[in-house]
């Protein structure tokens, strides 16, 4: 499932201090995380690893890729980590925001 970039902008506008404008494309908005990013690796490690904790991005996940593609550059790693966990929550919010309005008056709280 895809979905408009600007809801996943939005999600990370709201976890991140970052300016990122509204129509990026998939590609600019993975670069431009990776940057910041590589730069929270440089120069706030603490800001990033906040920033990674709030945006409930799996460590197990995180730490398995890190180790499987010691090479590759960890901003990009994480930044596709980011984009995909956004996905997510949008892909759940919708499946739940979809079920209430599916389900019977009385089955809801």
């Amino acid at each position: 499932m895809t979905f408009p970039n600007n809801q996943i902008v939005s999600l990370i506008r709201s976890s991140v201090d970052i300016e990122l404008k509204e129509n990026l494309t998939s590609e600019e908005l993975k670069n431009i995380l990776a940057a910041y990013i590589n730069g929270l690796i440089n120069t706030n490690f603490n800001k990033l690893i906040s920033i990674l904790y709030r945006m409930d991005i799996n460590e197990k996940k995180l730490m398995r890729q890190l180790h499987d593609h010691p090479d590759e550059d960890a901003g990009m790693m994480l930044a596709e980590l980011i984009i995909e966990r956004q996905a997510q929550k949008i892909t759940s919010r919708a499946f739940f925001r979809n079920k209430e309005n599916d389900g019977d008056e009385n089955e809801k709280w």
